[in-house]
């Protein structure tokens, strides 16, 4: 079987392994006997939640199977280390060699294990520690002003009742009537225009979409008209509820992708399609209760009725939107990585999970892609960026597991995407997690102490924190990531290889620090830690930063800095010709600009060039509910960026290799 060789990450599938019936070797006869499996009885705590399963499954996905969220990023292989349970009840499955690099030996006494790895052979009681299913996310971003004009039209018109002199049949009436257009009617509407005419004495709204009749409305509903926008992430998807009267926002939501136990990058995903058969349907209505739920949570924040909502617009990279539509997505993920299509027609709402939460001929427009790897969300981030009618020279970097970048210089567009891996997901960081209550999203450090004013005034702590929801830190998530690594690279902590200095080295450099320098470990890895809950915490129950941490960061670091190096080279540009710095998403949104230059994520410029753009996909699908004209921009930029593959480059690797070092203090 191929497996998926575009980006980071490895081959992942949501395969049962023991469901069905058990084989067994008759020990007399040397035959498989069919026997029906043992069945074991597992408790869920907080929820409660008691199910039975076969003997042999794993906790992971006996959860996973019952709606029981746990934290995955790898789809249930135990390389992420990210589904850590308790059994705090029932004979504990044995300890493996991943549940002793990820847990110290007082976690493992008290019966943490990786739940995909832990077995479950007899009845237990299992603590899953809460997922957050709403992580912090941009849910606005750059955009530019458009001219408001959406697809759907409604006109109010006041008709003459029929009579034996006019026969005209009820939707040649309504239509003589609409003289500015002329709108085929669809299904919907030829069952609702008699009732409706009659019900409300000839005086009714008709709805156009597009050039499509969708509905006769009883009375002036003119001034309701509503649109839902949404930016399909691989991790988190963001809704908006659009007002098309006025071109405003009504309300936003987000939550995490409910396809994340299938893994948490597109190349994950893509495996587990290739090594289940029922994944692919399984992925497909995940995508469709996430986006049911969005949908539902913003009409009701904002008074809507779902019939209000006449029109959806979906940005989302390659992979998301052909798993929301059931396509295969294995051609995407082995080279040479062809997509099905540029450009989907619209589709039905209920293609896309939507068919009872929005008007039920409401239809979706999905942004093109450009490629496999730079999708519908990267169109629409150009579109709101405005790059493609900017006489600037401006880079866009939109940082994930998977970064694309985009470069204009004025005239041309070209654009890629790098394999960054999932580092800054916090899914291959030791102590990483998603942007939630607990995480470290801000790190500034101290080398010295200050001279206290008074000579009693206790000594400041030189690691100062920045955490999200200002509770107790449980981890680290992306710009915290990289503000810890840039500071540690500015004390001196850090040198230009990476390579994080032992305490003794550390005293000469930063004394203050240098009691934060430790090893975990059988193999003695050195860590930086961030926060220990009490004083007398091993190294290993803290948060810290490990030497591969630092590692994972330079990997992601160097393949976007190879990427942006490429594309300024293709158009002749040195990097002190970039005028504006984009950086795009969630995490762009949060990282510092100073972090970013400081261990050469973007190029060495002057911070005010550097722009967090926020949630520009979802800006560019706002954009196109509100400007029918947009739509067409967005097909016109097909032809306006030129794509560069990097795997192609065969100087890529040694470039790749140039850029692994983090700028000398």
């Amino acid at each position: 079987m191929r497996q998926p060789q575009a980006g980071a990450g490895t081959a992942q599938g949501a395969v049962i392994r023991a469901a069905g019936a058990a084989a067994e070797l008759d020990d007399a006869s040397g035959s498989v006997a069919e026997t029906t499996p043992e069945r074991v009885d597992l408790t869920y705590t907080p929820s409660g939640t008691t199910v039975r399963v076969p003997s042999g499954v794993n906790l992971f996905e006996a959860a996973s199977w019952n709606g029981i969220a746990v934290d995955s990023t790898c789809g249930g292989h135990g390389t992420c280390r990210k589904c850590k349970i308790q059994v705090t009840e029932g004979e504990r499955p044995p300890v493996l060699p991943q549940d002793e690099r990820t847990f110290s030996p007082g976690q493992l006494e008290a019966g943490w294990r990786l739940g995909c790895l832990a077995l479950a052979r007899s009845s237990l009681t299992v603590d899953v520690p809460p997922l957050t299913t709403r992580p912090k996310a941009s849910t606005v971003g750059v955009g530019r002003q458009v001219i408001l004009r959406p697809s759907v039209q409604k006109r109010y018109v006041e008709l003459e009742e029929p009579t034996l002199a006019d026969q005209r049949p009820d939707l040649a009436r309504l239509l003589d009537a609409i003289e500015d257009l002329e709108p085929t009617p669809e299904l919907h509407a030829l069952r609702r225009v008699g009732t409706a005419l009659r019900a409300a004495d000839y005086r009714v709204t008709a709805v156009v979409a597009d050039d499509r009749l969708i509905d006769v409305e009883e009375g002036d509903t003119t001034g309701r008209s509503f649109g839902i926008a949404v930016d399909l992430g691989t991790t988190t998807v963001v809704a908006t509820l659009m007002d098309l009267t006025t071109g405003t926002p009504v309300a936003v939501a987000s939550m995490l992708n409910a396809q994340q136990p299938f893994g948490g990058d597109v190349i994950s995903r893509i495996s587990a399609t290739m090594l289940d058969p029922q994944a692919l349907p399984r992925l497909r209505v995940r995508a469709h209760e996430t986006l049911a739920e969005l949908a539902a949570e913003v009409c009701a924040e904002a008074g809507v009725e779902p019939r209000e909502v006449y029109d959806v617009a979906i940005a989302g990279n390659a992979t998301m939107v052909a798993l929301l539509l059931g396509q295969d997505p294995e051609p995407l993920g082995v080279a040479p990585f062809i997509l099905a299509t540029h450009r989907w027609p619209l589709v039905p709402a209920g293609e896309v999970g939507l068919g009872e939460a929005v008007h039920p001929a409401a239809k979706a427009f999905l942004h093109p892609a450009l490629g496999a790897y730079v999708g519908g969300d990267i169109v629409a981030g150009i579109q709101a960026s405005g790059m493609d009618r900017d006489s600037r020279v401006r880079l866009m970097i939109d940082i994930g597991t998977n970064c694309e970048i985009v470069l204009s210089d004025g005239t041309q567009l070209v654009s890629t995407a790098a394999p960054a891996g999932p580092a800054f997901e916090g899914a291959s960081i030791r102590c990483g997690m998603r942007a939630a209550d607990g995480a470290i999203e801000t790190v500034k450090l101290l080398a010295e102490w200050p001279e206290p004013a008074d000579g009693d005034e206790p000594l400041p702590d030189p690691v100062q924190l920045g955490v999200i929801g200002d509770v107790e830190p449980r981890g680290l998530c992306g710009s915290g990531l990289v503000d810890a690594v840039a500071e540690l690279s500015r004390v001196g902590l850090l040198d230009s290889s990476g390579r994080l200095l032992d305490a003794e080295a550390a005293r000469a450099v930063a004394p203050a620090l240098a009691d934060r320098l430790a090893s975990v470990g059988d193999a003695g890895e050195r860590v930086f830690v961030l926060h220990r809950e009490s004083p007398d915490l091993p190294a290993a129950e803290s948060v810290y930063l490990s030497q591969r941490d630092v590692r994972e960061l330079q990997f992601a670091k160097a393949a976007i800095s190879t990427g942006w190096t490429l594309l300024l080279e293709e158009v002749g540009l040195e990097p002190r010709e970039v005028q504006q710095v984009l950086l795009a998403g969630s995490f762009g949104s949060y990282l510092s600009p100073a972090a970013a230059v400081r261990i050469g994520l973007v190029p060495k410029l002057p911070t005010l060039r550097i722009v967090a753009a926020g949630n520009i996909a979802g800006e560019g699908a706002k954009m196109v509910l509100l400007s029918a004209t947009e739509r067409t921009g967005a097909d016109a930029l097909l032809e306006g960026v030129r794509y560069v593959e990097l795997s192609d480059r065969s100087d890529f690797n040694d470039r790749f290799v140039d850029q692994l070092a983090f700028p000398s203090t």
